[in-house]
């Protein structure tokens, strides 16, 4: 590999105390401020605890830590169990499994295995840049589609586009479910909000690019942010380009704010939108999720968009489940007429497409 003169070994950096199994960790002038830190993962299939009410059970993460960079990022804090922060270390400091497609394989060979739904995009992006590189969602794909076992994938990383002839050829073999995340068309606030990520108008050729390989794919509208992105001016114009790019369905997410995420965001809002801090400390005084009034307002304001655009949710439309926002309880692939996001305290039903 052509990083192995970019070794960051003995440099006097700070070596990860919370992950076992480090190779090196390196760095590359393609990636300016962002170090890989090179593991050798036991496990890549991770089951998720039945107290959680998502509906799935699995997952698979190659990467922890993200370069997208989102100011927002519900999984911030998961950076700090390896001794990292949940802020400039989660965009910067980025574990990479690379043995994760072949560890994968021979989880998925287990006599045990009941090739049930697999959800990758449920904490970090799996195609965030460094996947342009690295190359393991073609393993893992493959593993999965060899073993008979269904699965979605969640992203904004047009690196996926690389993969939608495979995703395309294994569809005939397991069911395959996609979705696209775009949380505004505004590119000066998408550049501030989340620098690392490709323009909300490349996300939306993905989703065009998916539907002409004959795949579904969905759009999540998250978050939505109060102040931000919330005006049904706004709201419409992104379903409308969401409809336009053929998208299969959308759902449509408010912001909620974990620890370290809250406190990453909230020190950008008062930098960058001082004059929004007292409305925000009024929606999310109580904890994470957005009160119930702004809920109930948000659906009120949607509903009638998704229909207006042919965005609705439509019979049938939970076969393909795709991960999101994971706290969000909007069944069916859009907000639910009358109500808002139902979190039903601190857990939740993920959103399907």
């Amino acid at each position: 590999m052509r990083w192995d003169n970019q070794r960051v070994e003995g440099s006097g950096e700070q070596s990860l105390f919370g992950v076992s199994g480090l190779i090196r960790s390196v760095r590359s002038p393609e990636f300016a401020g962002v170090t890989f830190h090179e593991v050798r993962a036991r496990s890549v299939l991770n089951k998720v605890p039945a107290a959680s009410g998502v509906p799935f059970r699995w997952t698979v993460n190659p990467y922890r830590g993200c370069s997208h960079a989102c100011r927002y990022c519900f999984a911030r804090n998961t950076h700090t169990y390896l001794d990292l922060d949940a802020g400039a270390d989660f965009d910067s400091q980025v574990v990479v499994k690379v043995n994760a497609p072949d560890v994968l394989a021979a989880q998925l060979r287990r006599p045990g295995w009941a090739r049930e739904h697999v959800a990758m995009g449920t904490n970090t992006d799996p195609y965030q840049r460094a996947e342009g590189k690295y190359r393991l969602m073609p393993g893992i794909i493959t593993a999965l589609a060899r073993s008979g076992t269904p699965f979605s994938i969640l992203t904004k990383g047009t690196v996926l586009t690389r993969d939608l002839p495979l995703l395309a050829a294994v569809s005939a073999d397991v069911p395959v479910g996609l979705g696209v995340s775009i949380a505004l068309l505004d590119r000066d606030l998408q550049r501030a909000l989340e620098p690392g990520t490709p323009s909300p108008q490349a996300r939306l050729e993905l989703v065009r690019r998916a539907r002409d390989a004959g795949l579904p794919c969905g759009v999540f509208v998250a978050p939505v942010l109060p102040g931000l992105t919330d005006s049904p001016a706004a709201l419409d114009g992104l379903l409308a380009a969401v409809a336009d790019a053929g998208a299969t369905g959308a759902t449509v997410i408010p912001l909620h704010l974990r620890p370290g995420a809250r406190e990453w965001f909230g020190r950008w809002l008062a930098h960058e939108h001082p004059e929004l801090v007292s409305r925000y400390r009024e929606l999310y005084g109580r904890g994470s999720y957005v009160g119930a009034g702004y809920r109930r307002w948000l659906a009120a304001t949607v509903t009638p968009l998704l229909r207006r655009h042919g965005l609705a949710p439509r019979s049938g439309g939970q076969e393909r489940g795709v991960p999101g926002d994971d706290e969000a309880d909007w069944p069916g692939g859009s907000v639910p007429e009358g109500e808002g996001a139902r979190t039903g305290g601190e857990g939740g039903q993920l959103s399907l497409l």
